[in-house]
């Protein structure tokens, strides 16, 4: 999440990609009806539903599940995805030409875009666009993903007054030169902080830019009232040949998942964003009337519990180990209702780097006992764990008090809200956090993005999501270099042992790994699904069956 998606777990985890560098990692096949191999059908009104309100569109802030398809709609990046995870041209004509030495990125821009203000689009854009995410006073969430750029931080440091790294050629080519190779550089530009705005709205509308956004994108927003709905309509000038299908699509917010059943049950509405809570799951899910109206997608996601290593006793690996063998998985797998599987490491299954022969940890209370009687806790100790008070997180908790009770250790579960658990774990006061609701889904194709973000040193500060507050200075510098190797399969081969090495030292306990389940009208498609693995949602692709 990264980050992280503010994904409510209360219904299950949400969907990013998996992969690695536009190469595509097997994937389940969908669940969809035949008939969405039909030719789609232009035109047509659907409305959609979520539980809580978007907080923005801008596309340097917006950083969740729910605002991401959203953003999607309004605005565009040099670089996209396609269906599945292959990078593709988007606002650029073709993907960059890259410089020998990995440094230098040059990409031409299709000439002809047009904001949704009229204006065409050009290379002082992509500048001032990447520029604005790097700097401090936006407060871009994504910030961090742009700092490998030629003079990021002599800017931020306030030591330049533009980013050297970011030029305009001329108007229809722009350059990026990074500091040191990256091989994830276009899978960043990629990123819906990379999305192109224009400067001249952004200044007009100041921090209701997020509000009143204007880009680039297949639809235009034409109605936002705050926590009841947003409308958007198709930009009949968008670039991108053939797309969106439909008309006009509106966002409904306050709408709970069980209440938006009912509702798409009379075709009031054709999507409920959230996943269908358990209960209704287990009715719908075997329920043969459901069969065209149910889409099933896994996640490349990791829940886990991160443990702080700096705090005793979880300052002792054997202490760390103890846990890992004392977390029944299977037990958690249940209380989502099958919609997850157990994890055994920290990359998901379907990210490459992934080992697929590596076993883990298995759930023996046993060996957790003899472990802490090792560690020098025969009778076990007191702790506690942060949790969000959202269901099903209480009931998944309360799961983890009875394991760790089994081996002799008494936790306590410290429940808040979503905002109040990151700011604990962030300022490094926290034991142990449930990522549950919270979850670590990947922002781009690649096994760095569950380094990185979350286990590297330099995230190991106040404000950053290594919750673990672990830092190790040679996996740092391996995974620096691997961000330099071009062999596809050296890389991942250098990732399985650097994730083995976390895991042999217990810094988290990977438990669960998502599907994401969704509900929809049956006369509702994408191309090919109504899920991306990218963008969760791809309105844009979405198309009604008359």
């Amino acid at each position: 999440m990264k980050k992280t998606y503010f994904i409510y777990f209360s219904v299950i985890l949400s969907l990013v990609l998996a992969g690695c560098g536009g190469q595509s990692a097997s994937q389940p096949a969908p669940t969809a009806d035949p008939a969405a191999n039909a030719a789609p059908q232009k035109g047509g009104t659907i409305v959609v539903t979520y539980k809580d309100d978007l907080a923005t569109l801008d596309p340097a802030i917006g950083y969740d599940a729910t605002n991401w398809p959203a953003i999607k709609m309004v605005f565009d990046g040099l670089l996209d995805y396609d269906s599945g995870i292959a990078l593709e041209p988007r606002i650029a004509e073709a993907l960059p030409q890259v410089s020998a030495d990995g440094l230098t990125y040059i990409f031409k821009i299709r000439k002809g875009v047009k904001f949704q203000n009229g204006r065409e689009l050009v290379a002082d854009d992509v500048v001032y666009t990447i520029t604005r995410v790097i700097n401090p006073e936006t407060g871009s969430p994504g910030a961090g993903f742009f700092m490998g750029i030629n003079g990021a931080q002599e800017f931020v440091d306030g030591k330049a007054i533009s980013v050297s790294g970011i030029q305009a050629i001329d108007p229809y080519t722009v350059a990026f030169t990074l500091t040191t190779p990256d091989v994830t550089f276009m899978n960043k530009m990629a990123l819906n902080f990379a999305y192109i705005v224009p400067k001249e709205e952004v200044e007009k509308a100041g921090v209701n830019f997020g509000h009143k956004p204007v880009g680039t994108g297949p639809f235009i927003l034409k109605d936002w009232v705050v926590d009841q709905q947003l409308v958007f309509e198709r930009n009949p000038n968008y670039f991108f040949e053939g797309r969106p299908f439909l008309d006009k699509i509106t966002i409904k917010m306050g709408v709970d998942p069980s209440d938006a059943l009912l509702q798409l049950e009379k075709g009031e509405i054709q999507l409920i964003g959230d996943p269908p809570s358990g209960a209704d799951w287990e009715r719908i899910a075997t329920d043969p009337a459901w069969k065209n109206r149910i889409e099933i997608e896994p996640t490349v996601n990791t829940t886990y519990i991160a443990i702080n290593v700096t705090q005793k006793p979880f300052d002792n690996v054997k202490v760390r180990q103890a846990l890992n063998y004392a977390i029944d998985k299977g037990r958690i797998v249940q209380l989502l209702n099958g919609r997850a599987t157990a994890a055994n490491q920290i990359l998901p299954p379907l990210m490459p780097g992934y080992d697929k022969n590596y076993t883990g940890y298995e759930y023996n209370p046993d060996k957790a006992r003899q472990l802490l009687t090792d560690a020098g806790f025969p009778n076990g100790f007191e702790t506690s764990i942060e949790c969000i008070a959202i269901h099903p997180q209480l009931e998944l908790c309360q799961s983890f008090q009875q394991d760790l009770a089994r081996v002799g250790i008494k936790l306590a579960n410290n429940t808040s809200s979503p905002a109040n658990v990151i700011n604990v774990a962030q300022k490094g006061k926290s034991l142990l956090v449930w990522t549950g609701g919270l979850a670590w889904t990947q922002d781009y194709p690649d096994p760095d993005d569950f380094y990185t973000p979350i286990l590297s040193c330099g995230k190991n500060i106040d404000g950053e999501w290594n919750w673990s507050r672990y830092c190790n200075p040679a996996l740092d510098t391996k995974s620096k270099e691997l961000l330099t190797v071009t062999d596809r399969n050296a890389r991942m081969t250098g990732y399985a042992a650097l994730f083995k090495t976390l895991m042999d030292v217990a810094v988290m306990v990977p438990v669960i790994n998502g599907n994401y389940t969704i509900a929809h009208s049956e006369k509702l498609f994408g191309q090919p699904t109504l899920t991306h693995p990218e963008h969760l949602f791809l309105f844009e692709t979405m198309w009604l069956s008359k």
